[in-house]
């Protein structure tokens, strides 16, 4: 049995993961972080960072979903759990498991194409843009066309004052939506002379990320140091 705690137990998320906790045979929900074994964060990113250190401090694992991580966040984190042995931090950017295949599947395809942009939906009430699945997308991306000898997609834009042409991510092209009705959505476009791909996930309802989250709590422990994306536990 694995002790559990949630941090943002409040919110969307948060409560939809202690409902899934409450159904699984194997996870005990405690509301004691001290009497934890594993973390669960689904909080603001305003606060996240600050959550993991204290969870560090406390030997606890974490398994996180909050978004807006920036690579100097995670640099220190890695630095803390360096002096925290034995302590397994998974931060990641999607619990869904269409969406963790559809990354992979993205960076797999992206050196095949001479053009790629990334279009992420979600809900209105989500404070950060890009989503935080769409960057570890475009990173991704690049980091795969990179290793390939790939050039940038080519894009004849010189005028664009207000920034109809999206976010840059590692020279790739983003472009966030937020619309009453969505939950979570992305779409990588990839074209070539002649055809396009495009890869889609979509996740209707918060209940596609548990099964993500309930793995991640039980694997966090067996992975110590920090992991970022849920893809590091799987075999792909």
């Amino acid at each position: 049995m694995i002790n559990v705690a949630v941090l943002g137990v409040s919110g969307r998320m948060g409560s939809t993961v202690v409902n899934a906790i409450g159904l699984a045979p194997d996870l005990a929900l405690v509301t004691d972080v001290s009497d934890a074994a594993v973390a669960v964060e689904f909080t603001v990113p305003s606060a996240t960072e600050a959550n993991v250190h204290a969870l560090i401090d406390a030997g606890v694992h974490a398994v996180v979903g909050t978004s807006g991580w920036t690579d100097d966040a995670l640099a220190r984190v890695r630095e803390h759990l360096a002096d925290a042995p034995g302590v397994g931090v998974l931060i990641a950017p999607n619990f869904a498991l269409s969406a963790v295949l559809s990354m992979r599947f993205a960076a797999l395809a992206a050196p095949y194409f001479e053009s790629v942009e990334i279009v992420e939906l979600h809900h209105p009430d989500k404070i950060d843009a890009p989503s935080g699945t769409a960057l570890h997308t475009a990173k991704g991306v690049a980091a795969a066309r990179a290793a390939k000898g790939v050039g940038p997609s080519p894009d004849a834009t010189t005028h664009d004052p207000d920034g109809a042409r999206g976010a840059v991510v590692d020279g790739v092209r983003v472009h966030s939506v937020r619309l009453r009705g969505l939950t979570a959505h992305e779409e990588v476009l990839l074209g070539n002379p002649g055809e396009q791909l495009t890869i889609r996930t979509d996740s209707f309802d918060r209940s596609s990320f548990m099964p993500g989250v309930l793995l991640g709590i039980r694997e966090v422990a067996a992975h110590p140091g920090l992991t970022v994306g849920l893809d590091g536990y799987l075999a792909l």
